[in-house]
């Protein structure tokens, strides 16, 4: 049988690069990411990793190193980072058919029937290809598993950054470079289970390697058998080239401001739910109930606390999103009380199913005759969002002056998905 060649392609500092991509002054500079709220960092340039700003870390208990070291902070910006994501992923699809796009930042590749003479060679061009074409610079990790393809990666990221492409298949030994793998670092191994197979003494990818799979099976489940299988070269997981259906969709966020107010909250539970209907038409998908929770915040104890959730049943699964207000609405009402500070809201979708499968009463025409109309008017919502502006055409619920709008001071343009916001050139130099 025909050893597989799988590939993992990882964007450098996904979000950071973004922002570099429109900003040539960023290049060598520290750069940091902010969470929805610019509350904490989500993702770091190398420069600020090398400061020792971690992950997540609140900003302002980082703020005076952040000054001391010029660092480069900006707000989220995730329509950007999607549709550079996607310009990645499909600069990918132009040289490799089979490709499964695990993250917004990552994709396996399967290489095992392109017929190529140097599989390393043909990724380091690969890797030059995506960076010219979209200005986003990647790592290429390859292995005759997946477990191993990530493995490389990770050896490509911190071993082997100069060149930014490892091969296990090019090495007569590659148990020498498996031990310098934390057994962590693994894909399919949590930190619970890390801390325990280091009990045990399996410090590093070599050692899970070797390791008793009757012992591992009994301990980390079939699950951890197949990392060790794995680890050994034999395949366990295919290339999904189609995403698994959604448990749920789910729109949060945290708010600017506190919000007091029943109506400032009903604006935003409507924007929030607007925002799940589209995604649920995107993936073809209804949504038999809706979650609707409210919180205060839970790290300032000298306000009152209060935090409550409710589960509203859809009398038919729905993505309209007309139907879909209404319910979050009637939610809402259901837990809001006066007399607290709220810091978040959200709104779940959930017991999604195929739009598909939908059903209508055989014996009532006028209910199929409103759901097609109301479902070309949703289609004519979303044509116009996605053409003119996300929000060009949205409920009057949902209010015009958007008070509880997240803090987001240090965002930059949406210079690929905004015609206002375009990058413009001066033509007087």
């Amino acid at each position: 049988m025909k050893s597989k060649i799988f590939a993992l392609v990882d964007c450098n500092n996904f979000y950071a690069s973004c922002e570099r991509v429109f900003n040539g002054k960023l290049v060598g500079r520290p750069v940091a990411v902010l969470s929805n709220n610019d509350g904490c960092i989500i993702a770091r340039s190398n420069e600020v990793k090398e400061l020792g700003i971690p992950m997540g870390a609140p900003i302002y208990q980082w703020q005076e190193m952040i000054e001391r070291n010029n660092v480069v902070v900006f707000s989220a910006n995730f329509p950007l980072y999607g549709d550079m994501s996607h310009r990645v992923m499909a600069t990918l699809a132009e040289f490799v058919p089979d490709i499964e796009i695990y993250s917004i930042d990552e994709a396996f590749l399967d290489l095992t029937n392109l017929h190529i003479p140097n599989v390393t060679e043909f990724c380091k061009e690969l890797k030059a290809t995506v960076e010219k074409w979209t200005g986003i610079p990647v790592s290429i990790g390859i292995g005759s598993s997946k477990t191993l393809a990530k493995a490389a990666n990770k050896l490509a990221k911190k071993k082997f950054r100069n060149v930014g492409v490892f091969n296990f298949q090019d090495h007569n030994n590659p148990d020498k470079y498996l031990e310098m793998l934390e057994v962590e670092d693994l894909w399919g191994i949590g930190r619970k289970h890390a801390k325990f197979l280091f009990r045990h003494n399996i410090n590093n990818a070599k050692d899970l390697k070797y390791a008793d799979q009757g012992f591992i099976r009994k301990w980390l489940s079939v699950m951890g058998q197949r990392v060790v299988l794995e680890l050994n070269g034999t395949c366990c997981y295919e290339l999904e080239k189609l995403p698994k259906p959604k448990k749920n969709i789910a729109f949060t966020r945290s708010f600017g401001h506190y919000q007091e107010t029943y109506e400032q909250l009903e604006e935003a539970v409507s924007y929030f739910t607007r925002k799940i209907g589209e995604k649920l038409r995107k993936e073809e998908a209804l949504a038999s109930f809706l979650q609707i929770f409210l919180l205060t915040n839970l790290h300032n104890d000298k306000l009152p606390q209060y935090h409550n959730s409710v589960i509203v049943r859809l009398f038919k699964p729905s993505n309209n999103s007309i139907t879909l207000i209404k319910a979050a609405i009637k939610g809402l009402k259901a837990i809001f009380k006066e007399g607290y500070k709220y810091k978040k809201a959200g709104v779940i979708s959930l017991g999604l199913i195929p739009e598909s499968h939908k059903q209508y009463d055989l014996f009532i025409d006028p209910e199929f005759e409103q759901a097609l109309q109301q479902s070309n008017l949703m289609d004519t919502l979303d044509k116009i969002n996605r053409k003119v502006d996300a929000d060009a055409v949205k409920f009057a619920v949902e209010g015009v002056r958007r008070e509880w709008w997240m803090n987001q001071t240090r965002k930059s343009p949406r210079y690929t998905t905004s015609w206002k916001e375009i990058p413009l050139i001066d033509s007087s130099r």
